[in-house]
């Protein structure tokens, strides 16, 4: 169970599906309650990813009597079998992320910050922005100078990341510089390991 735990944590950090999930009322419920549960939890005391999969793991264990029922929902009537109960994580996962819940998006920010110990040197690139992507987290698209696209995203918070908060469109065009630095994270929906540059600061040109 402790590996689920981990999965639905995983897509809900590093995921970059834009599907909208259809949630029956059976995992509508377990989204509240784990939702609810994670918003009783005093979250300014949460600094580190071990203190976050802690409450997450709490609140899902406290309510694993709804995973059968949604795995049932689903038409996955065996939740011991891998195939399954991987397919529900991906799921709830996703769909944790579709909902929104701000107690639940302050513990994947936290989870993602620097439990993997991938993370390399920072490095800057310079070129035009184009647009920001938006799959689950924001991605800041820039055009370098030979043309191709170089696509970062944006996992927390970095300095002056305020002012990509609010429509971009009078940042369409200009040179920016983009420090960030490299990380690699498990994608199950893609079931494989892969590089994504996180932004760690920007500055327009």
């Amino acid at each position: 169970m402790k590996k689920l735990v981990l999965l639905i944590l995983a897509v809900a950090c590093y995921t970059n599906s834009q599907a909208q999930n259809k949630i029956g009322p059976i995992q509508r419920k377990m989204l509240d309650t784990l939702c609810n549960c994670m918003s009783k939890v005093d979250l300014t005391k949460i600094k580190t990813p071990d203190d976050a999969e802690e409450v997450f793991t709490n609140c899902f264990n406290d309510h694993l009597d709804l995973l059968v029922d949604v795995a049932q929902e689903l038409g996955m009537n065996n939740i011991t079998e891998n195939d399954a109960s991987t397919k529900v994580g991906e799921i709830i996962g996703q769909s944790l992320l579709q909902d929104k819940c701000p107690a639940f998006l302050k513990l994947a920010g936290i989870m993602a910050k620097s439990k993997d110990k991938d993370v390399k040197d920072t490095e800057t690139t310079t070129g035009t922005l184009k647009r920001m992507d938006l799959k689950g987290f924001n991605y800041l698209v820039l055009t370098d100078a030979a043309g191709s696209e170089r696509s970062f995203i944006w996992l927390r918070q970095f300095p002056g990341s305020e002012k990509f908060m609010g429509p971009i469109t009078k940042f369409v065009g200009k040179k920016l510089k983009i420090t960030w630095q490299e990380m690699e994270v498990y994608l199950p929906a893609a079931k494989g390991y892969y590089k994504v540059k996180e932004i760690v600061g920007v500055e327009i040109l």
